[in-house]
Formats: C-alpha cells, sequence, structure tokens
C-alpha cells in the first residue's frame, strides 16, 4: 500500500534518476500566463523575507538558486519543462536584462527530511547559493514519520542551511486527490508552517495552490489519464507562481524587473 502510495505522488509530476542537473537547459522562453495558472493572492504573500534574493539582485550580482527535493521536482525526458526551468525562465524575463540567473537541481530521492538534511553542510560547501528552495515531507507523509520528529529535522536543515549563509523557501508536500485518503498529511503541512514561522522564512504552501486548482476545476489531478502533458501543465504553473512568490518576498522593486 505505501508503495503504491508513493507511485501515485510521483507519477503526478513526473520523475528523473538523473543527479543534479541544470534547470535551465534549453528552457523554453518564458510567456503570458494561462488562465489554469491563477492562484489567489493570499497563497504568493509572505510576511517573510528573501534579503539575500534582494541584495544580490540590487547589486546586480548573480542570482544562484538550488532546489532541493525528491523526483516529484523533475519531468522524465522533459527536463526544460519542470517547474524549476519553468521558474529559471520567468525570472530572466523579469528581473534586468544585466541579472544572471542560474538554478540547479538536488534530487533527494525517497530521502526524509532527516535523510536530506544530513546532506546539507557537504551540498553547501560544494554548492553555495543566494537562495535554497527546499522541497519536503511527501517521503515523511508516506513513512508516517513521527511528526515531531519531522518538524526536528526541517529545523534542523533550515538552522544548516542559514548558518550557511542561503536564503531559505520551504515548499510543502504536491497535492493529489488520489492519495488524501491514504496519507495523513496536515500534521506535515502544520509542522512545516511552524518551522518556517519560528525562522522568518518563506513558506510556499505548494499544497494548498494545486488543491486549489483541483477544486476550481483547472487541473483534473484524480484522472491519471493526461500523464506527462498533465505534468507539463502543472509543472509550467508552479514555476510561474514560485517565481513570482520570490520576487515578492524579496521585495524587489517595479524598477528591479523587467518591463
Amino acid at each position: 500500500m505505501k508503495a503504491k502510495v508513493l507511485l501515485s505522488l510521483i507519477l503526478l509530476c513526473g520523475s528523473l534518476a538523473a543527479p543534479a542537473a541544470r534547470a535551465g537547459d534549453a528552457a523554453p522562453a518564458a510567456s503570458t500566463a494561462p488562465a489554469t495558472c491563477e492562484v489567489p493572492s493570499y497563497l504568493l504573500t509572505s510576511e517573510s523575507q528573501l534579503p539575500k534574493v534582494a541584495d544580490a539582485v540590487k547589486a546586480g550580482k548573480p542570482l544562484e538558486i538550488l532546489v532541493v527535493g525528491s523526483r516529484s521536482t523533475t519531468i522524465p525526458s522533459s527536463e526544460s519543462s519542470s517547474y524549476p526551468a519553468r521558474m529559471e525562465a520567468i525570472l530572466k524575463e523579469k528581473l534586468p536584462a544585466s541579472e544572471v540567473v542560474h538554478i540547479s537541481v538536488e534530487i533527494q530521492s525517497k530521502r526524509t527530511a532527516e535523510e536530506a538534511a544530513s546532506t546539507f553542510v557537504k551540498l553547501m560547501e560544494a554548492k553555495p547559493p543566494t537562495l535554497v528552495i527546499w522541497q519536503t515531507g511527501t517521503v515523511d507523509a508516506i513513512r508516517s514519520i513521527d511528526p515531531d520528529e519531522f518538524r526536528s529535522a526541517v529545523t534542523a536543515g533550515v538552522v544548516a542551511l542559514q548558518k550557511a549563509g542561503a536564503d531559505v523557501v520551504l515548499m510543502n508536500l504536491q497535492y493529489s486527490p488520489r492519495t488524501e485518503t491514504m496519507i495523513s498529511a496536515q500534521p506535515f503541512l502544520d509542522n512545516m508552517r511552524v518551522v518556517a514561522q519560528e525562522h522568518d522564512i518563506p513558506l510556499f504552501d505548494r499544497f494548498a495552490i494545486m488543491r486549489q486548482w483541483n477544486d476550481q476545476g483547472q487541473f483534473d489531478l484524480f484522472s491519471p489519464s493526461r500523464g506527462p502533458e498533465l505534468a507539463k501543465q502543472v509543472h509550467d504553473c508552479l514555476g510561474r507562481a514560485l517565481a513570482q512568490f520570490v520576487i515578492d518576498a524579496a521585495h524587489l522593486e517595479p524598477a528591479q524587473q523587467q518591463n
């Protein structure tokens, strides 16, 4: 049963067994957001800030972003359609022409938050980014990890990333109506929000955003029939939402963005 849950979650947004790769390789150009990508403003608003991102953009320095996540970070045979690649394309479109934006991806396949966090010190030494987007919680929920242990692991990971000098954005579980009755996501969603509040870092509520899309009929996340096509559309919208979320959390003024 647990294996089937994991498989359903992975198939929803795609998987990739390759090691870390540059998300922007051959990424398609950014374009006007389709109607299906609409997200209520309250889901893209954070009181926490990204000061290091803001400083890098203001100084015209390269903006290095590292996305740490599971296989749902990618799409099989279509890396340029994954949400990190789409995010990179949107940031390049919106930030000043002189700004260099690089997004890389570190796949932490089937690792719990504790297992992923244990790699952060070494990971940051090898590849120090301006911003780390840490996608976590799904594996812990599937394995029914104790929520208190999960919160402690996320806290340890956030502290390690901040000590290494990076801004941090937490990204919670993806939403799937096919598995919501099979795993208990709420304790993990709640604990990630607590950690974000305690450490004053933004939380990108992927779960709520995807549930909104499903409930409003923008995407049918229950039916598996559309497969890769649906994954690409969802990833495109997630990339757009995440790019705007980062821009807003960094409090970049309109003059610092492309017209």
